[in-house]
């Protein structure tokens, strides 16, 4: 990491953290690392929130739903203005790919902490942005390059591209809005369902039609852009592992790609120049779904920072979220070219989360114990403590586990001590899971793609006696408190 990253900046500013958990954590302490105030939310349901252990000074957001808080513009930009706030910085989720928040802050003389309203609002839309990818010469998948309106248009479009296919929703993310269809009766099956969802999920009904690609690999490329016209990417990270279209486990470098430099250089290349392509300048990450010839195609650009950007700091050395502050304010990088970004040995991030092992449904509840016990080589980024209450209104992700070796297999063998020295008590968490999967010969092996829970079926695996160690676990620690020890 150079100087010019860690160095603190000569004008401090006051960015409010528009966000809550984990990544909030994360953003205040790249903004005191750059000697800026960092201001955190707190809510009417969240008075304990641990993020604000890392901020200079709180705020109030009155409301409890997200609706009334997160989600509410005019309440932040009245909390932006009551405490005279510089930049916003979004986190992910919420108002994060919001173009017209953006644009409000921009009428508003506050720095969004993101790219630009137009690139937020070109790529956030699955059908524009496929239309200027295939305009930039981008692979992209087969499949309708505007909303489809009719069952009889989707059916006209699935027939011409052949079946499987998949509806997926025009705006969004998250693996919400998304139906695979194997054949004509299925499609008409799952139209207004995926319609349905959609307008829940994101306000906007509209879907397109794609073709299907089998056993693909999900694969993605984190860059970052200043606002001097440089764009620059990190190399890939493999998230394949999915549960309902959610990522799970995450890796980089992807062990599908492996020691093909060619197709590596191919897909990060053409993520540059995708955001090259919207005058890009922000952190943001371009998916791709790869065919097993590692053919690979155009998904979806996030233009955010991503969940999963831990591991690429950890094989590349360089702070994202530091480089995301410094570009919204103009500043140099401290990147001087492409060559200068270099990666070594290999991260894997396992997503912890409230919910059942089996199921994979959220698991609400409180955290009644919180112990950790890591090998060298591990990063837990988390919003964990004893007596957090975990609600139904919130994302069930409590914490990122991250493990760095020099190569893949030292890797996995450090997350899985990690996994064995991580104890939260009080809830069921996805933790069990996790251990199956890192032990799973297909997994270990690299022969995974994102079918890979729902054909290997891990879940199963599952010891069915976590509930009983949970309790055992639970009534152990009562014991030893009425016994002071």
């Amino acid at each position: 990491m150079t100087n010019e990253q860690v160095g603190k900046t000569t004008s401090p500013k006051r960015i409010l953290i528009a966000n809550r958990g984990e990544i909030a954590s994360r953003v205040a302490k790249a903004c005191r690392e750059l000697g800026h105030t960092a201001i955190g939310i707190w809510t009417d349901n969240e008075i304990h929130a641990r993020h604000l252990e890392f901020c200079d000074e709180w705020v109030h957001l009155e409301g409890s739903s997200n609706a009334e808080t997160y989600l509410n513009i005019p309440n932040i930009l009245k909390v932006i203005k009551d405490n005279k706030v510089d930049a916003v910085h979004p986190g992910y989720g919420f108002l994060s790919e919001n173009a017209d928040f953006a644009d409000e802050l921009e009428k508003n003389g506050v720095v969004f902490i993101a790219p630009h309203a137009k690139a937020i609002r070109i790529m956030g839309d699955k059908a524009t942005s496929k239309t200027l990818a295939k305009e930039a010469g981008i692979p992209v998948v087969p499949g309708s390059s505007a909303a489809v309106e009719t069952i009889p248009e989707a059916l006209k479009i699935s027939k011409e591209i052949g079946y499987p296919v998949l509806l997926k929703a025009v705006a969004g993310g998250g693996g919400r809005g998304m139906r695979a269809c194997a054949d004509e009766a299925e499609v008409k099956a799952n139209f207004e369902v995926v319609q349905r969802e959609s307008a829940a999920a994101f306000g906007n009904g509209d879907l397109l039609v794609e073709k299907l690609i089998v056993n693909p690999r999900h694969i993605e490329v984190q860059i970052l852009a200043d606002k001097r016209g440089n764009v620059f990417h990190f190399f890939e990270r493999e998230c394949s592992i999915q549960r309902r279209h959610q990522k799970v486990i995450e890796e980089a470098p992807s062990p599908f790609i492996g020691e093909d430099e060619a197709v590596r250089q191919d897909i990060c290349d053409t993520a540059v120049r995708l955001a090259k392509s919207v005058d890009y300048d922000s952190a943001g990450t371009v998916e791709f779904i790869m065919a097993q010839d590692k053919s690979f195609y155009f998904l979806e650009m996030n233009t955010r920072i991503q969940v999963e950007h831990p591991i690429t700091e950890e094989i590349t050395g360089i702070d994202l979220l530091v480089c995301m502050i410094q570009s919204a304010f103009g500043e140099d990088l401290g990147i001087p070219n492409q060559e200068f970004i270099k990666r070594s040995g290999h991260a894997i991030e396992c997503r912890i989360c409230a919910e059942d092992p089996i199921t994979m449904l959220p698991s609400p509840g409180i955290v009644t114990g919180f112990e950790t016990n890591f090998p060298q080589g591990t990063r837990f980024d988390n919003c964990i403590f004893k007596d957090l209450e975990v609600t139904p209104d919130f994302d069930p992700m409590i914490g990122k586990l991250i493990t760095k070796g020099i190569n893949r297999k030292i890797a996995i063998r450090k997350m899985i001590c990690a996994l064995d020295g991580l104890h939260i008590e009080g809830l069921k968490t996805n933790i069990p899971l996790h251990k199956v999967i890192l032990r799973e010969e297909n997994f270990i092996n690299g022969v995974y793609s994102t079918d890979y829970i729902g054909k290997i079926k891990p879940q199963d695996m599952v010891k069915k006696d976590f509930d009983f160690m949970r309790i055992f676990n639970t009534l152990a620690g009562i014991e030893a408190n009425r016994m002071g020890l």
